[in-house]
């Protein structure tokens, strides 16, 4: 069977950065601190009126534009969020819309962090099916509008963005050589959103009814780094390759800490890993899209390279995939 290929990338961060400064005059902590125990420095926040499906057509838009390819020849989309803009519709039916993809089918995936992954093999599975002959999946969170600006503990980790690829058969020796996923419901109760309507402080300190981002950070760490790590290596056995031969490993970006626990673990150099976290903070979904693009870009993931995407999230959710570039 052929197998399936990123054949472009696209991305789309807001403008208006949020910098550990802006936090410190808004609930107590500091840069120090705040550097120090998860490597981010600064994020981007939304604007205004801005949607989690404005930031995924603008992703969507760079991806068609790379690959060349007419909106109206798209036959999949597929949007992993875990902040939609409505309960229904689903987010890839307004990327569809704006973007006037009109003979694509369109749907959602929630799988928190792990969602892109998990779009990007589901996506996988249909190409390779013959169903569809290509898919646009795409990763797009607004986190600030879940957040509880007066907790210091989660309102400095998490920033809104959006990333996407567009998929189709391979016409090489490049593509996805394995998936994994899988799911550890029993942690469910570590991470969620709280639907008790408190009033948290939003960045300009009024008040706003709205749901917030419950977490037990240090319970996550650990189960973090050893779901990634196991993963990885669930992966890099299903396609029959070394850790040692993987050239790259782009993570979710949830915590520096976490990121250089699972070099450590796998014993890779922490120069095959790729971060973005000082520049964005986590963007759920959206983290590995965003840091697979700009590890492209920048020439850390080049033509014949074997790449690990992993990541894990809330639900427990983890997913790993290893690419052939």
């Amino acid at each position: 069977m052929s197998k399936v290929a990123i054949i472009s990338l696209g991305h789309y961060v807001p403008k208006r950065i949020l910098t550990n400064r802006d936090l410190e005059k808004l609930v107590e902590t500091s840069d120090e601190w705040i550097i120090t125990r998860t490597g981010i420095k600064e994020r981007r926040v939304a604007a205004k009126g801005e949607r989690t499906c404005d930031m995924a057509i603008g992703a969507a838009q760079e991806a068609l534009a790379k690959a060349q390819l007419s909106v109206l020849d798209v036959e999949l989309i597929i949007v992993a969020t875990a902040t939609p803009d409505h309960n229904f519709p689903s987010v890839a039916c307004l990327v569809q819309k704006g973007l006037g993809a009109k003979n694509a089918a369109a749907f959602d995936v929630s799988a928190a962090c792990s969602g892109f992954l998990f779009a990007l093999t589901t996506a996988e599975q249909y190409i390779k099916t013959g169903l569809y002959k290509n898919a646009l999946v795409i990763a797009a969170e607004k986190m600030t509008r879940i957040l509880d600006w007066n907790d210091r503990g989660t309102c400095v980790l998490f920033g809104d963005g959006a990333g996407a690829c567009l998929l189709g058969l391979s016409q090489g020796k490049n593509g996805i050589l394995s998936d994994y996923l899988h799911a550890k419901g029993e942690f469910a109760d570590l991470m969620y959103v709280s639907t008790y309507r408190k009033k948290p402080c939003d960045q300009t300190n009024s008040l706003i009814p709205a749901p917030h981002i419950v977490m037990h950070g240090q319970e996550l760490f650990k189960i973090a780094v050893n779901s990634m790590a196991e993963a990885i290596e669930v992966a890099a056995q299903k396609a029959n390759i070394k850790i040692s031969d993987i050239d790259c490993i782009v993570p979710h970006q949830a915590n520096d800490r976490i990121i250089s626990a699972i070099a450590k673990k796998l014993t890779i150099p922490k120069e095959k890993v790729f971060v973005n976290i000082h520049k964005y903070g986590n963007m759920s979904a959206a983290s590995i899209a965003v840091a697979l693009y700009e590890a492209v870009e920048e020439g850390r993931i080049k033509s014949g390279d074997i790449v690990a995407l992993v990541s894990f999230g809330a639900g427990l959710v983890e997913a790993a995939n290893i690419i052939r570039w």
